[in-house]
């Protein structure tokens, strides 16, 4: 897998997290579990996207 095509799949996976986020955030009762493991999934994403960034 390219460098590329690595980092538009982490994007992608990146945004279904933060819908997923939304979601869950707007629900009658959220789950706080819920909401950490996906918010620690993100910021895992992004830091990977940070590392792939050639800046």
């Amino acid at each position: 897998m390219s460098l590329e095509a690595r980092a538009a799949s982490l994007s992608q996976r990146h945004a279904l997290i933060d819908r997923e986020l939304e979601a869950e955030s707007h629900r009658p009762m959220p789950d706080p579990t819920v909401i950490t493991k996906l918010k620690r999934e993100k910021l895992r994403l992004k830091d990977e996207l940070n590392r792939l960034s050639p800046n």
